[in-house]
């Protein structure tokens, strides 16, 4: 039931804050603390016309799967309200993804250090995400890596 609760919310997210996440349908696979895997469906929505899963659904996928997990540790510390993007993207495409993808982020207790250290300093700081994704259909064996930077800043609370 929280699985759906989460998939809601980024799809809900997506829709009115970046419509190509609610496009491309995706689904929170697993989120905890420390890790989160996000499920894009091979659909006629998210094909190239080669048909395996278009470069730019992919990378969709990543910024998923890294933005929920810090999306949700930002959330668990209520005592400051903590901006996030991402200030730069690396990809590895390793194979064409011929079926569904998850996206996983194991990234859960770096991300929480980041929210730490952010809060601490009140300054903006980064970090190196990565996120693997894999169609657990065909193989485990990755079909891109991606890198993406996290940049965090504590908004200061209005005295």
């Amino acid at each position: 039931m929280a699985l759906l609760k989460e998939t809601a919310y980024l799809r809900i997210f997506g829709a009115f804050k970046i419509p190509m996440i609610f496009f491309v349908k995706p689904s929170v696979i697993e989120l905890t603390d420390r890790r989160a895997v996000v499920k894009v469906p091979l659909t006629f929505r998210t094909k190239n016309h080669w048909g395996s899963m278009y470069f730019g659904v992919l990378c969709t996928g990543a910024d998923c799967a890294g933005g929920i997990m810090a999306m949700k540790l930002i959330d668990a510390q209520k005592e400051n309200k903590i901006s996030l993007v991402f200030k730069d993207f690396k990809a590895e495409f390793l194979k064409r993804p011929m079926s569904d993808v998850h996206f996983i982020c194991d990234e859960g207790d770096a991300i929480q250090e980041l929210v730490k250290k952010t809060v601490a300093s009140g300054e903006r700081e980064n970090l190196p995400v990565h996120i693997t994704a894999i169609c657990p259909k065909s193989s485990e064996d990755p079909v891109a890596r991606f890198t993406l930077t996290l940049s965090l800043k504590s908004k200061a609370k209005a005295s």
